[in-house]
């Protein structure tokens, strides 16, 4: 099932892509599919990021609550739901775009380094889509995707993660009137994060080929297009 709908279906989409691409780029199919399926699970993605500054809003009334009803269990959880559809946070959005996106980069290694990528595995293709006459590795002539160890482009991976974690938890403010330890312990958290997790994406990038750490510049360029045209839209409101 999952080389059924999610590695062939990629793996095919990715092809068609070269065959139009100038010079048959896979560099730019890259970037190109990334785009296409972050707006096939746009809407996933959006409401886990709505979910996020959901939680961030009601966070001191919540606490407020968990106080009052410290020693009633049921009477917390109906104000905790009912807090929930106020600011329509859905606890299983979170899970749901990462689960997705975790599936997406399992299927495009897959498809794109399982199979024996650049040869085409005519097997896998749908009768409409034909085997590229031009399959080119490397990206604008200048990265060769299959190669590991690109500095600049490992550094391009963890600034532009940076970027996008940092406009991240931009919304989502230390809680207010809590504790030390709890302020403590919130400040810590959001270093790593801000921190340790583009360091760590930048050096997996650069120990893997050069399609991965591309792969992962186009999705943070567009979850910091996503993230602003979402906080744009919260503003309005």
């Amino acid at each position: 099932m999952f080389q059924t709908f999610l590695v062939q279906p990629i793996y095919n989409a990715f092809v068609a892509l070269v065959g139009i691409m100038p010079h048959g780029d896979a560099g730019l199919a890259i970037v190109t599919l990334t785009v296409i399926m972050r707006l096939v699970l746009y809407p996933v993605f959006t409401a886990s990021i709505r979910t996020q500054m959901g939680m961030a809003a009601m966070q001191g009334e919540l606490d407020t609550l968990k106080e009052k009803f410290k020693d009633d269990k049921e009477a917390a959880a109906k104000g905790q739901l009912a807090l929930f559809k106020k600011y329509k946070v859905n606890p299983l959005a979170g899970f749901g775009a990462l689960f997705i996106q975790l599936a997406v980069i399992i299927a495009l290694y897959f498809a794109l380094f399982r199979e024996g990528f650049p040869v085409i595995n005519p097997n896998l293709l749908y009768s409409f889509v034909h085997v590229p006459a031009i399959v080119s590795t490397s990206f604008f002539g200048i990265v060769d995707l299959l190669t590991p160890r690109h500095v600049l482009l490992a550094a391009i991976v963890g600034l532009t993660q940076y970027l996008a974690i940092r406009l991240t938890l931009a919304r989502t403010p230390a809680p207010a009137a809590a504790a030390p330890e709890k302020l403590a312990a919130h400040r810590m958290q959001q270093g790593m994060m801000l921190y340790f997790m583009p360091l760590l994406m930048a050096v997996t990038s650069y120990y893997f080929a050069a399609a991965v750490g591309l792969y992962f510049v186009a999705g943070n360029i567009f979850s910091l297009g996503q993230e602003w045209h979402i906080r744009r839209q919260q503003l309005q409101k």
